[in-house]
């Protein structure tokens, strides 16, 4: 999921600074971008699940109590930036900045929560996990 999401991610931000050669950023047409960029990772997950799954035995599928703490882990610590996305889109909307920036503190938030969720997740399998 982390490699997905910086790949689209980074696709959509190629994308996005290669049409400032025709004028400010905030005037670049972002919405289309964004939205193939986000089903793309989306579709993306998905197919890559699938084929993970068809490759892996059996065996690799289950779970036990430490995976399921690992994966409620890694998603309370990836939610933080969602909320701190959020926040700053608030805060952007009071201050009545423009749509542009407002849509992409809230991607950015959704980006860096799926990287740090996955991150968290591989290194707690890597170096152990330590529940509360």
């Amino acid at each position: 999921m982390a490699g997905v999401t910086i790949l689209a991610y980074g696709i959509y931000l190629g994308l996005l600074l290669g049409g400032t050669r025709t004028g400010p950023l905030t005037e670049v047409p972002y919405a289309a971008l964004m939205l193939w960029s986000i089903g793309g990772a989306i579709l993306g997950t998905i197919v890559l699940n699938i084929g993970a799954g068809l490759i892996s035995p059996r065996e690799a599928t289950v779970t036990d109590q430490r995976d399921t703490e690992i994966h409620r882990t890694g998603q309370y610590i990836g939610q933080s930036f969602v909320i701190l996305g959020a926040v700053l889109a608030l805060l952007f909307a009071l201050a009545e900045l423009d749509p542009f920036w407002i849509a992409n503190v809230i991607y950015l938030g959704f980006v860096l929560s799926a990287v740090l969720a996955s991150v968290a997740r591989i290194v707690a399998y890597r170096r152990g996990f330590q529940s509360w």
